[in-house]
């Protein structure tokens, strides 16, 4: 049964496709993040090893809340490797980077890129007429603008 929220069909469909598009980018970033955490080293290992993990576990959660955003609107959520892999934009190989510092940056660029992505679906979302969505957006905005600031101490 479809939603009868308000949003038309073809509005619900522009946002839930720009959703699959985040959750692809999510994924991505999800496992450069795990990547990291499994292969960094040096004289910071502790502190990043955990660091690393902090984050990943933050983003399993945005994961979820995107997939079942996407299900509230009505669509069914991406859930294969394939479907990530030919939608994402961001490269997912921090975890293979020379270095700590180089997976520091690596995962940091992803981020910034997924808050630029999240400005513009901000602004899809409000012209479509899906406030909630838009505001669901605000949210994980500032969750990737605080992960990437955290990031980028680490390289100040």
């Amino acid at each position: 049964m479809k939603p009868n929220i308000g949003i038309s069909d073809k509005n619900r469909k522009v946002v839930t496709d720009l959703l699959a598009d985040l959750l692809a980018n999510e994924v991505a970033l999800y496992v450069a993040t795990r990547g990291a955490h499994w292969n960094v080293v040096g004289p910071n290992f502790g502190a990043l090893h955990k660091f690393f993990e902090d984050q990943y576990e933050a983003l399993d959660d945005i994961l979820d809340d995107v997939a079942e955003r996407m299900r509230a609107l009505g669509a069914t959520a991406p859930a294969t490797v394939s479907a990530y892999a030919r939608a994402k934009s961001i490269d997912d190989g921090a975890g293979s980077a020379k270095g700590a510092n180089a997976m520091v940056a690596s995962l940091l660029q992803a981020h910034e890129t997924i808050i630029k992505q999240l400005r513009k679906a901000e602004d899809v979302a409000d012209e479509a007429g899906d406030s909630g969505t838009e505001d669901f957006l605000t949210g994980l905005m500032e969750q990737h603008e605080k992960m990437a600031w955290m990031l980028r101490a680490h390289l100040q």
